[in-house]
Parts: structure tokens; sequence; C-alpha cells
């Protein structure tokens, strides 16, 4: 299906409008950092060229130095521990089929080491060595993904561990032979185990009943021990160990720290192995804390600048940490803390022409009772001068065990610029809130969290805040499904949607996403095989009849996640209907809009789409 006309309206007033909207979406990011052999520069992503590419800057700041110029977006680089080569990941066209490449620090001599084509590759790690990249690939099974590494002394990749499922080497002993890997068995679910790279064996080490949430793992220092994150005797993540000092033979999981109300999103330890370095989830907001291993007392908690820590790594010499921090106000960027000197510094600066931070919005966490009492929560943004009550747009994450935090959303800020407020609610099945609520929307559960959607809209229309007959609705992936779900379920409460590369018919869905989504996903959504009545109730695509709302559909071609099937059947539909839409595809975009001169277009499109049809514009 071809997409309607995407231009832009060229009245004076409209075109400032859309300068103000480009220039929030043109606000710069840099993020995964990581230190050099002599800790002395960091490389990191940013997208300050148009297209995430790796640059480097010396660990005290100063100017960066853009390595790659490539065509297509990076999204992982990780340093050799000797200093001779970055590995990176690289998605062509944006999509699912990343790929891994080795160049020199300054970007000569690029090679890719992975297949090519169609297949996924997701870059892990390096050994202590510098002589293999370790990654998860699906070319030998397009049903899973499985742990591989390649050797830069043979130049060839070899499986090193096969499982079904979505696998993580989280850790690799010095000498290679053995390993912590992470799979996933399916979205509410996955496992850790240690396998024996020699002889090809597997122990696993958290045996539960599901669901269970087991997402990272580290050898100590003398291979006894296990340190990991567990949500296996608690409600919450917390930060566990396992002996392992008489294999075969395993020690239980023992909780070792635990914060109330407060998930452990992830970890790292130090080089030398004596501390942890914990990220704490609290309600969307992030906790750093150092903890000596041995005595289990807290070393250290820095106050950081902004509330979200998106990666974190420690430099060789273990003196500092570097941290992609973001906030509501403020660009993402790396920093480093020194643990000595407890020393904050900020290394880059992304840039923001034509916004002042000072002018963007913090939200408020508000608390409300959804339809059966259970206590959901959501992040609200409002206007400067806004006048209650007033047009509103509610915005739901993907996963759907994300979690909407306070980080700078550029198409919030947007809206928020034109007099339009965004409520971005948690409802029930998202992540940061215990395994019970995560889990509260799973197959024929999932019509509870689509009546949130209805209960969200009451609660802000209740407190004054929203006006009725000026409510919208957008969502990106699984948000877009909520998009869809929200349109036809309650169509005389929505002005107007904006659906991102949304699921509307999990049927077609299953048909044609990546097989190993597919498999993963059986759980989560319902298995189309013994389930398929229930997975029709749910899809959206067979209510399109109810939709009485203005829809704009953005898209990737290159989506493989979510494909572009999604998109067409519901344009061919409504502009059947003779319904308002209005459908915008990225040639070169997969799942999600990562290149600046597309995230513009979106931004822009979404923002005049929500201001004509919530009363904004005539």
């Amino acid at each position: 299906m071809t997409p309607h006309d995407s231009s832009l309206p060229i009245s004076p007033e409209l075109k400032e409008i859309s300068r103000e909207i480009a220039a929030m979406a043109k606000i710069g990011e840099c993020f995964s950092p990581y230190f050099s052999e002599d800790g002395k520069q960091i490389s990191f992503i940013s997208d300050i060229s148009g297209i995430p590419q790796i640059w480097k800057v010396n660990t005290q700041g100063g100017w960066p130095q853009q390595i790659t110029g490539l065509d297509d977006p990076i999204y992982k680089v990780i340093w050799s521990p000797d200093g001779q080569y970055l590995a990176f990941s690289l998605a062509p066209g944006g999509g699912m089929n990343q790929q891994i490449y080795l160049c020199d620090p300054n970007g000569n001599h690029i090679r890719r080491i992975t297949a090519g084509g169609q297949s996924n590759n997701w870059l892990m790690r390096w050994s202590e060595d510098s002589q293999k990249v370790i990654f998860s690939s699906n070319h030998d099974n397009a049903s899973a993904m499985e742990g591989y590494w390649y050797d830069l002394a043979s130049n060839q990749e070899k499986k090193i561990i096969s499982n079904s499922g979505i696998i993580e080497i989280t850790d690799i002993s010095p000498d290679c032979k053995f390993a912590i890997f992470y799979c996933m068995v399916n979205r509410s679910d996955d496992n850790l185990y240690m396998a024996n790279l020699s002889d090809g064996s597997e122990i696993l080490l958290t045996r539960h009943s599901p669901p269970g949430n087991f997402s990272k793992g580290f050898f100590s220092a003398d291979m006894k021990t296990i340190y990991l994150s567990s949500n296996l005797n608690s409600e919450y993540i917390t930060f566990s160990s396992i002996d392992i000092s008489n294999l075969p033979q395993i020690g239980p999981i023992k909780e070792l720290y635990a914060k109330p109300d407060a998930e452990l999103e992830n970890f790292i330890l130090s080089k030398d192995k004596t501390r942890a370095f914990l990220i704490w989830n609290i309600a969307g907001k992030n906790l750093l804390e150092e903890i000596d291993l041995i005595s289990l007392k807290i070393l250290s908690s820095p106050n950081l600048p902004l509330e979200i820590i998106q990666n974190i790594t420690i430099s060789p010499d273990d003196t500092s940490i570097a941290l992609t921090l973001s906030g509501a106000t403020h660009p993402t960027d790396i920093y480093t803390y020194h643990r000595e000197t407890h020393q904050i510094n900020q290394i880059t600066q992304s840039p923001h022409p034509g916004v002042s931070l000072e002018d963007l919005i913090t939200p408020e966490l508000l608390k409300f009772p959804s339809h059966d009492g259970l206590e959901i929560s959501g992040w609200l943004y409002l206007p400067r001068d806004f006048s209650k009550p007033g047009p509103m747009v509610f915005s739901y994450h993907g996963g759907p065990e994300g979690q909407e935090r306070p980080s700078l959303i550029y198409y919030y800020q947007a809206l928020l610029r034109q007099g339009i407020a965004v409520f971005a609610p948690n409802v029930r099945g998202s992540a940061g809130f215990g395994k019970t609520f995560v889990n509260l929307d799973n197959g024929p559960l999932r019509v509870n969290a689509v009546k949130d959607i209805l209960a969200c809209c009451e609660s802000l229309i209740s407190l004054g805040i929203a006006a009725p007959g000026r409510l919208g609705i957008m969502g990106g992936s699984y948000g877009g499904y909520m998009t869809m779900a929200g349109l036809v379920e309650f169509p005389e409460v929505f002005a107007a949607g904006a659906n991102f590369f949304g699921v509307v018919n999990f049927e077609t869905f299953f048909a044609h996403t990546e097989p190993w989504m597919a498999e993963i996903s059986k759980i989560q959504y319902g298995d189309p095989e013994t389930q398929l009545e229930m997975l029709r109730e749910l899809s959206p695509i067979h209510k399109l009849d109810k939709i009485k709302s203005a829809t704009l559909i953005l898209h990737g071609a290159n989506d493989t996640n979510v494909p572009v099937i999604e998109a067409d059947q519901i344009n061919e539909f409504l502009m059947k209907k003779g319904l308002p839409v209005k459908y915008i595809l990225f040639p070169d975009e997969g799942h999600g809009f990562v290149k600046t001169k597309n995230k513009i277009t979106a931004a822009t499109e979404t923002t005049l789409w929500f201001m004509k049809y919530l009363g904004i514009l005539p």
C-alpha cells in the first residue's frame, strides 16, 4: 500500500510550529560507553551526524572524534581488552538482522565477521585474551538465538552453546573453558546455565517454578561463586549468589541484598571482582550503589545528576566507571564516576540546537486504582500555562514488558510545546513493579490491560486535567497494539490515535515475525496453534469497523519484529471506510526510527495530527 503524501503544511504559522517540532527531534544522544585498554579514552555511539555511529573521546572530556561514517545505524560497540580492535553491531536498513564487524580504534579496516544476509546477531563481549568475539545468532536455527564466538586466530566462527530460546552469554572464564549464559524460555520466564565449553555439557543454575527472572550472572575471582540477579524467593529482583565450589552439585540461590519496592535492574563486577555496582529501579528512576562482595556493606551511593542509567562499564584499573545517564529534561550523555574522589564528570555534550533545556517539562508520578482496584501509575507531563481541563495524549510503552520512565522523549516535548498534555502510564504487564504485576496481562488476561486504558482516561478526567472529547492515544510496538485496542474498544473516548509500528493482528504477527520472536511470545500473547480464537478476539484488526477516530500510522519498511503487513492492514481497512487516516512508511528504518531525518518527520506528523484533531489547529 502506498503511503499518503507526508508533505507538511506551508502556512507561516505552521512553518514555525514545524521548526519547533523539528528542533525537538534533533536533540542528540550519546550512549554505549566503553573504556580503552589504558583507560585514557572512551568509545561510544552518538547520532550527532544524523545516524548512530561510533565516536571516541578522552576520558577527561574534550572534543570527540567520529570513528565511523556508515549509512546504517550502529547499536553497540566494545573495545577489545588489548586495545587493538573495536567490535560493533550494525543493522542494515535499521532491521533486526544486525551484523557484527571489526575495525581498528580509528575506524579503519572494517570487516564483517558474521554471516550476513537476514541472520540476526547480537554482540555480547570479548574474551579476556582479546582473541574471541562472543555473540548470539540465529543463522543455524531461526527459532532460537544460540551462542557463538569468532576466533581471530583462525578467522572462523564456532557455535559454543546450543539451546532453545534466546541466549545471552553473560560471562566467560579467563581460559574460555566455562561460560554463564542467560536463556529466555519465554517472555515471562528465563534461566541461567553454566556451560562447559570443552565437552558441551550444561548445568541449570536456576531451577524454579515459572515465572522467574535471572538475567545476569558473573563468576567470582576464584570460580567458586556465581553472582546473579534473581526473584526466586521474592516479588522483586534481588542481588543473589550461587555456590559452585562442589560441582557438579550446586548450592541454592542465596539472596545477598535487596531493597524494598525496588528491582535490581542491572549490575557489573569490578575487574578484581571484589565489588559490585548495582543499579536499582525504583518506580522508573535509578539508584546506583557500590557494594563490597565480602562484607556486603554499601561502599558508596553517588548522587547522580540524572534519573536514568542506561549503560554502565568499568575502567581497566577499577578506578572509574562510565555511565549513560538521561532524564526528562536532559539529553542522553556519557558521565564518569571516580570511586575514590566520588567526582562525577560529564564527558559528552549531546547537541540540542534551538532547544533550551530549561523549557523542557519534568513529569509528575501519578498513582490511582484501575477498573478492578489494582493500583497503576504513570508519568504526567503538563505544558506550561496549561488550562485544565485540556487536550491530552495517552502514550503506551512497548514490550509489553517494558516500562514508562521519566526520560527525554522528543515527541512528548514537541506535543507539550504546542499545549498538549501527555500521560504515559505503566498499566498491568509493565516491568519494574514485581513479577506478579508484570504477568497480569498474559494470554487471556490481556483484556484487563486493555481495560486499564479506559481507567487511565477516566482517572485523568476525574482529576480535572484531561478534557473529554480532546483525548488522543499513541504508542510504539506493543504500545501500537494498545493504541489500536483503545481505538476499537473505546471509540467514543479518543478523537485521534497514532500507531507506531504496532501489532494489530496476532495471527499475521506470529506468521511473519522473526521465528525466535514468535517462539518466545506464545506465553505472553497466546499460542496460535492452541489459542487461535483467543488471539483473534484480542486482535484489533477484527474490530476496526468500530473506529471513529482519525488514525496516523507510521512504520519502518525493514521491520521484521512487527512486519509492515500490520500497518498495511489498518491503512487498507480505514481508507475503505473513509475515515481520516494517514500512512507513512519509512523505507530505511526497521523497528523504530533512529535516523534524525525520520525522527523529524515522525515527530512533526504526529504533533500536527494531534493538534488538528484535538482542537489546537482549525
